[in-house]
């Protein structure tokens, strides 16, 4: 466990103790192996395939849970199936939840049911870098476990060379007219390119803006409007490129 010691001897010390929580919540920010932890605790606990369960947002390719984007309540569904059933092997059964933030309202509405009556060995792991994003019933009934970047993490080179092409792309946009924004916007395939991916590289560079300024009050609306825009994208059937749009008006 790079980096993550302290959270692994925690857990480990619980379940040598008979004390392990039913439901734990993994914070942290993206890419810094929560996902990874997790599986590899199941695993440290004897439950693997078919004791194992990982849910994570809708395949677009998968018409059984609709569109991409976020976790149905479907999925959620096929939880309580899954745990419905004793252990394969005797032991724990598992679920672990990658992007518990992305669970839409009647996703998280059915979880917390799951939540409230746990069933026998069962352990559910939420994995999340927005929990603020997850209703409060929710998180109140998980022990969180919080991740901090290790300092020897490997770069995902990939991932920060893709951000530096959208902010070297979106910089001179800022400051065109706004039918110049329009037809940047329109250029871009939503298929191909998530929106929300674009919103982050926005977020990052105005967060370092700000810490540059902390009174300046158009970073603050810009932070608060693209944070409003995420979750409209998450949660309901928002335009990404009227949303894009909006937010680049205000930039």
């Amino acid at each position: 466990m790079i980096g993550h010691k302290k959270q692994w001897e925690f857990l480990k010390r619980n379940l040598e103790l008979n004390q392990l929580s039913h439901a734990y919540l993994f914070t942290g920010q993206e890419g810094i192996g929560k996902k990874f932890f997790a599986k590899e605790f199941a695993e440290f606990i004897g439950c693997n395939f078919p004791d194992l369960m990982i849910v994570s947002e809708a395949n677009k390719k998968d018409p059984k849970f609709g569109d991409g984007g976020e976790i149905k309540i479907s999925q959620i569904r096929e939880v309580q199936n899954f745990l419905a059933y004793k252990s394969y092997n005797g032991g724990f059964k598992t679920v672990i939840v990658d992007d518990a933030e992305k669970m839409n309202q009647e996703a998280q509405s059915c979880f917390l049911k799951t939540l409230e009556e746990p069933k026998g060995k069962t352990l559910l792991i939420l994995i999340s870098s927005k929990p603020d994003m997850i209703l409060s019933t929710i998180t109140s009934r998980c022990q969180e476990i919080k991740f901090f970047k290790p300092k020897d993490l490997p770069v995902n080179s990939e991932k920060i060379k893709k951000e530096q092409e959208i902010i070297d792309q979106l910089l001179p946009v800022m400051n065109l007219t706004l039918a110049d924004k329009f037809k940047y916007v329109k250029s871009i395939d939503f298929e191909k390119q998530d929106a929300r991916e674009i919103l982050e590289v926005i977020q990052k560079h105005f967060r370092k803006k700000l810490l540059e300024d902390i009174l300046d009050k158009k970073v603050k609306r810009v932070l608060e409007l693209s944070e409003e825009i995420s979750q409209k994208l998450l949660f309901t059937n928002a335009n990404p490129k009227l949303a894009l749009e909006i937010l680049l008006l205000n930039c």
